[in-house]
């Protein structure tokens, strides 16, 4: 008897000590954290849905008001089931011999259960914050685009560029690629949302080519102050976008909450002075626009650098992007319809090279006294030409191949007609 009671004991202690280490490894849920990022997911929606939307819609005629508000709108349903059927696969899935470059496997979320965790906060959670990066990226090159395009293929060409750039771009950086292994600097998305969404949209500005009358005609915004709304919201929602990117609510968001607000209000004024210096007076659009450009250059930079380089970041990137701005539209006479390259893919670059230098602890940022700089900007530049490649090629061959079956672009007589009402059958205002 006493034999099989010790026979019994030590069956009992060899099934309750794996069930006590495998309790001690299991992550334990924080509750802070999980608040954080369900407030961070909302916000960053808030940026599409309503702050692109209203901020793209002011900008173009009021013909096409509508279109636009169509477009950011459908991008937004339509990236969203595509994100749970095979993008967050692609992105974060576990790519097995191929997993330097993409990911496999998590398609329709199998494996991923109401207890799956994604460090320490529910995997559910970490699924909904990065599927709204995946929804603002193709609706941001709505804007290289805007006022031609047919809403058709603006569905396919939003739906095949997410899977075939977006995704893979995500899965380098963040997901456990070859960027990422090598020590690559992106806390929230300057190559995977602003470089990949500026070079998508001046290929396909360059594919479908310029307006009718442009750049001869002039085409000023319709509604400024639909725009200032939107861009009011999108400086809000983008506290969600950088600070929500720590993944946790502590010392890391606050100081990318902190720098991102500054980066944003330097950016305005230093394009606003450009434009007052250059032009002789300083306009509604070039605040909110400096606005938009200091938001997207501190976005990969913004869990790595202090506050000094978050004013420093700012003021470049309303400098820089300005020029870039005037270049593109008045030397080279590219329509990039809302100037969303100068605007974000400059401004993304831009970001992602700074941050290699004002990541250093004697410039404010947290890098130790071992920091290499010199072999991290090279990293960065790495970084961005690899995205710059990957997403122009891929982004040309998607619109060539789309064109050839189905055609991109209006004819002439719509576009003068205006795609309110003729994709739509609306018009924006009845007066």
């Amino acid at each position: 008897m006493k034999q099989l009671k010790l026979c019994l004991l030590i069956l009992l202690a060899g099934l309750i000590t794996p069930a006590i280490g495998l309790a001690q490894d299991a992550p334990e849920l924080n509750g802070a954290n999980t608040a954080w990022i369900l407030v961070s997911t909302a916000l960053v929606l808030f940026m599409t849905l309503p702050g692109l939307a209203l901020f793209y819609a002011g900008l173009v005629r009021s013909k096409n008001v509508l279109s636009v508000l169509m477009q950011c709108f459908s991008i937004a349903c339509l990236m969203s089931i595509l994100w749970l059927v095979a993008a967050y696969g692609l992105a974060f899935g576990d790519g097995g011999g191929m997993n330097r470059f993409v990911g496999l496997g998590k398609f329709f979320l199998d494996g991923v259960g109401w207890d799956s965790m994604s460090g320490d906060i529910p995997e559910t959670v970490f699924f909904m914050f990065q599927m709204t990066f995946a929804i603002i990226t193709p609706a941001l090159i709505v804007g290289g685009f805007a006022e031609r395009m047919k809403f058709s293929a603006v569905l396919w060409f939003s739906s095949l560029w997410l899977l075939l750039v977006y995704a893979p771009v995500c899965h380098w950086v963040w997901g456990g690629g070859w960027l990422g292994d090598m020590g690559f600097m992106d806390f929230a998305g300057g190559t995977v949302v602003h470089v990949n969404a500026g070079v998508a949209a001046i290929v396909a500005a360059i594919v479908l080519g310029n307006r009718k009358g442009f750049p001869g005609t002039a085409m000023p915004p319709h509604n400024m102050t639909l725009s200032v709304a939107g861009a009011s919201m999108l400086w809000v929602g983008w506290f969600g976008f950088n600070a929500g990117s720590a993944l946790a609510a502590d010392g890391n968001a606050g100081m990318a909450m902190l720098v991102t607000h500054i980066s944003a209000a330097a950016g305005s004024l230093a394009w606003v002075a450009c434009e007052w210096i250059k032009h002789g007076k300083p306009s509604v659009l070039g605040i909110v626009t400096g606005m938009v450009a200091g938001l997207g250059t501190i976005t990969p930079a913004s869990g790595f650098v202090g506050p000094v380089g978050g004013l420093l970041i700012g003021i470049s990137a309303g400098v820089v992007c300005y020029f870039a701005t005037q270049y593109i539209k008045r030397v080279l006479k590219i329509d990039d319809s809302l100037d969303v390259f100068p605007v974000h893919g400059v401004g993304g670059a831009l970001g992602c090279l700074l941050t290699a230098v004002f990541f250093a602890g004697n410039l404010g940022g947290p890098g130790g006294a071992d920091y290499a700089m010199g072999p991290q900007f090279m990293t960065q530049v790495t970084g961005v030409i690899a995205t710059v490649i990957w997403c122009g090629i891929a982004t040309f061959i998607i619109l060539k191949v789309l064109d050839a079956i189905m055609g991109l672009r209006v004819t002439a007589d719509e576009e003068t007609e205006g795609l309110d009402l003729v994709s739509h059958d609306e018009r924006g205002y009845s007066l």
